[in-house]
């Protein structure tokens, strides 16, 4: 079996690494911290295993970072003006959605990401992922349904917004045979 890997696989590798050996933790450290196994933080680190969305915010939570702001440290984001052709680009090896980081700097308290989730994908982020930072969704194209924690669900078509409420688990679900694209906009509170 053969590992695909790419530019944004392997500095999210090389980024999860920096952020557990700045804070002294080992790996058991990161996987106590994240629910992680041990394990899949050593093959991710060591490339040979591509995190899946779910993963990765569990990671970023337990550096008290957003899943945005792990991927911008990774592809260090530094300039006000980000071409689109110099967004990162980074699809989900278990749902198969593309998340484009549209526009975030560590300097500025809002970021901007579009996914694109594919006919019958599904993403369950957990509460931890929303502590630290407020969002609003809006759907592009397509149709989403978000069901948040406390069972309340909303259905969004096309031009529909949702801010969401207070940190909760979320599934965000197409369960439509097109694909849905969506903006989120992403506040540090």
């Amino acid at each position: 079996m053969s590992t695909v890997r790419d530019e944004t696989t392997d500095a999210i590798a090389q980024r999860l690494r920096l952020e557990r050996e700045a804070r002294g933790w080992s790996l058991a450290d990161l996987a106590a911290r994240s629910g992680v196994a041990r394990a899949s933080i050593s093959r991710i680190e060591r490339g040979e295993m591509s995190p899946t969305a779910a993963l990765l915010v569990r990671l970023a939570g337990a550096f008290d970072l957003t899943l945005a702001g792990l991927l911008v440290r990774a592809e260090a984001a530094s300039s006000r003006l980000t071409r689109a052709a110099d967004q990162p680009v980074w699809r989900d090896p278990a749902t198969g959605y593309i998340r484009t980081q549209v526009f975030m700097r560590p300097d500025h308290p809002v970021e901007l990401v579009q996914v694109t989730m594919p006919p019958g994908g599904q993403a369950a982020l957990p509460a931890s992922s929303y502590a630290l930072i407020r969002q609003v969704i809006q759907v592009q194209s397509g149709q989403l349904t978000v069901t948040e924690g406390d069972g309340d669900t909303h259905h969004l078509h096309a031009g529909d917004s949702l801010g969401f409420g207070p940190p909760a688990d979320v599934v965000i679900a197409n369960t439509t045979a097109h694909p849905c694209t969506y903006l989120v906009a992403l506040a540090r509170s």
